[in-house]
């Protein structure tokens, strides 16, 4: 998953700091950011737009949707309200 390191342009594409990851756009605008544990995504993942506005955050459990996840509009109005169980959407509200 971080094989690659920078954009052509020379922009980070990630940072990653004790298990804290930052995703970066090639504008390097914050794509997504979350604590990274032994290869996976763990615990609250947020992930931005390029302008910056919030698009959706997740939550994670050994790189695997479990808990909440929602999806927001760029207004920041919430389209999506999801709870997953280990992957598996098990309720839409």
């Amino acid at each position: 998953m971080l094989e690659k390191k920078i954009f052509a342009n020379g922009q980070q594409l990630y940072d990653l700091k004790g298990d804290y990851l930052t995703y970066y756009f090639k504008n390097g605008a914050i794509k997504a950011e979350g604590r990274y544990v032994k290869n996976h995504k763990e615990g609250e993942w947020k992930y931005y737009r390029k302008d910056g506005h919030l698009w959706k955050i997740n939550t994670y459990q050994q790189g695997k949707k479990h808990g909440p996840c929602q999806r927001y509009s760029p207004e920041g109005q919430v389209e999506t309200d999801e709870l997953f169980e280990q992957g598996v959407r098990i309720k839409s509200r």
